[in-house]
């Protein structure tokens, strides 16, 4: 009879004890000698495989239960080795252990081990050693098969960490997988030292559960299980061993790649898998074509979570779906930096309100006629104290998909229009400037606008007509119901309003005649064609016609027009020989602060190129 060692034994089943070395004598041969008759029969007739064992450690006496256990009889077992034959050496902690018990430093040993039977046949077998009687040497021992216990724990946790449905490894296995091949010992001895992953889910997949049942989603399930497993195996013919797969739940698959090679390796495996699927699936009665989208992640254990592997591959497959579905994405650390500062900017758009991080930059508003400053745009940056200064595109449209463009809308109104006041009290003695201010259709939506701005006109003292609220064209073409009526207010009230980006979009021209707009605003891609000096290929006639078509149109609907990106003084002559009412840009300045703009007021005439 020989065994295997389970490995260490629990820190529970070290029952430690306060009797000494001294308070036990070495063990005598004849331990039963004396032993009361009755007691002998019980010990020979207990069902319970047992052995009394010198201080030695050698077998003086064993049952016929024990003998039965272990095959070969209790005669064969008399002056045996006890813990060669229960196999107790086989690893220090239950070695040291079991000497313990021998020697009377401690209580108890409890430990299980797997035995070979003489036939062949294992088993699995719960060793007890305890002392005897007090002031008797040696221990009893006490053997308990309990080889369909540990089958039936074997079972249930079978059941436990596969799938039903696809019985494949399911996700608690799975992580137990990873978590352990991310372990240093797993990979510094051996292997690679790299992981990879590649998580999938099939495009399309709630369809089939909507119109065919969740017996067919089933089934499609399955059969999908078979064609990754089939593709892992294929993967796993050339290399030391074969990918893992699993089922994490719904539609999502991920295939585990310990020791990797390389993202090469990985394109391969997602590559086979992706065709693979290409093949419809016959499943009762019906013929399905599925595809899939897969994240794939390949990386150095070293220094990588099962958790942050998860949420790299996560994304990944995100990007996947996002780029067109029915293809595999390789994990981009820049891509990814993007989208993590993106995450940590809109987690801290509310609170850096309210921290007052944000302030205005004013880019003036000229006069084509005259070159006078007539009035200035407000726009706002986020001083952020990690990433610095930030313009807004990097967060207004964060603002509008979290709501928070509400109060920052708000907080750039009221301080663009005290500022244009405060412009207006320091200079009595030259024309007012107006402020024009970007309106986003959210703050229109979810706040009354219109209360917002008749509430900050009357904080500040600005006259309703030195303030300008800008709007994209999309946005205001095509505006209906509560966005129409604020607009009208707004003009009722005195307000300007401006289409901004004007041409981009699909301008419906006989509506924007019925839309209560003052100012139109010329996207700077018609003003770009107006580039040419005099020196090079001349600029397209046909970007001069256009630009002079919708300049007459807005003028013959009583609108006045913005110019952007008024770069050149050739691009501001060609505008103004046009009839151009006012350009912006950096021919005339780019945005500068509050403080810069006081400067420019009492210039007659703007100074072209100013700082």
């Amino acid at each position: 009879m020989s065994g295997t060692s389970e490995g260490p034994t629990p820190a529970a089943d070290l029952d430690r004890s306060a009797v000494t070395e001294s308070d036990i004598d070495s063990t005598e041969s004849g331990l039963l000698v004396n032993r009361p008759p009755a007691y002998r029969c019980v010990f020979a007739a207990a069902p319970l495989a047992m052995a009394v064992v010198d201080g030695e450690g050698r077998i003086v006496d064993a049952n016929d239960a024990l003998g039965a256990l272990l095959g070969g009889g209790t005669a064969g077992l008399v002056g045996r080795v006890a813990s060669d034959l229960l196999d107790l050496v086989s690893d220090a902690r239950t070695w040291h252990a079991y000497r313990e018990v021998l020697r009377g430093r401690q209580a108890k040993l409890r430990c299980t081990r797997r035995l070979k039977q003489p036939d062949g046949r294992s088993l699995w077998a719960q060793v007890t050693v305890s002392p005897l009687a007090p002031d008797t040497p040696g221990v009893l021992l006490s053997v308990a098969d309990v080889s369909a216990h540990r089958d039936l724990q074997a079972r249930l946790r079978h059941l436990q960490m596969h799938d039903p449905v696809t019985r494949l490894p399911n996700r608690t296995l799975f992580f137990e997988r990873v978590s352990a091949a991310l372990e240093a010992e797993a990979y510094e001895q051996s292997g690679t030292g790299r992981i990879g992953l590649c998580y999938l889910d099939l495009d399309g997949f709630k369809a089939v559960n909507d119109t065919l049942g969740h017996r067919v989603g089933d089934l499609l399930l399955a059969a999908v299980a078979e064609r990754l497993t089939e593709c892992a195996e294929q993967a796993g013919q050339t290399r030391p061993s074969v990918p893992l797969v699993a089922r994490l739940g719904g539609d999502e698959f991920a295939l585990l790649v310990e020791d990797s090679t390389g993202t090469e390796q990985l394109a391969d495996l997602a590559e086979s898998v992706l065709k693979a699927l290409q093949a419809p699936f016959d499943l009762a009665g019906h013929r399905l074509n599925v595809s899939a989208s897969i994240g794939v992640v390949e990386r150095h254990a070293a220094g990588t979570t099962a958790t942050g592997l998860m949420q790299a591959a996560d994304t990944t497959l995100y990007w996947a779906k996002v780029d067109g579905k029915d293809r595999w994405t390789l994990f981009d650390p820049e891509r990814n930096a993007h989208l993590m500062t993106r995450q940590a900017l809109a987690s801290t758009l509310r609170p850096a309100i309210e921290r007052g991080e944000f302030r205005l930059d004013y880019q003036p508003l000229v006069g084509m006629s005259d070159g006078r400053l007539r009035g200035v745009e407000a726009l706002v940056r986020w001083d952020h104290p990690r990433f610095g200064l930030l313009s807004p595109n990097r967060f207004v449209a964060l603002a509008e998909e979290d709501g928070s463009i509400v109060p920052l809308g708000r907080w750039v109104l009221a301080t663009a229009c005290r500022q244009a006041r405060q412009w207006q009290l320091d200079n009595p003695d030259d024309p007012p400037l107006f402020v024009s201010v970007n309106v986003a259709v959210r703050q229109v939506w979810d706040s009354d606008l219109v209360a917002d701005v008749a509430e900050i006109l009357a904080e500040t003292g600005l006259a309703p007509h030195l303030l300008q609220l800008e709007l994209t064209e999309s946005a205001v073409m095509g505006s209906a119901g509560r966005p129409l009526q604020a607009l009208q207010a707004l003009s009722d009230m005195g307000v300007g309003i401006a289409i901004d980006d004007f041409g981009t979009g699909y301008s419906n021209l006989a509506y924007l005649s019925r839309l209560p707009v003052s100012v139109l605003k010329l996207d700077g891609s018609f003003v770009r064609g107006f580039q040419y000096e005099g020196a090079g290929s001349p600029p397209n006639p046909a970007d001069q016609v256009v630009v002079e078509a919708m300049i007459d149109l807005a003028h013959r609907l009583g609108l006045t027009v913005t110019a952007e990106c008024v770069e050149t003084s050739a691009q501001a002559t060609r505008l103004r020989s046009i009839g151009c009412d006012t350009g912006q840009g950096w021919l005339y300045s780019r945005p500068v602060s509050p403080d810069r703009i006081s400067e420019l007021l009492g210039t007659e005439t703007y100074a072209v190129g100013n700082p």
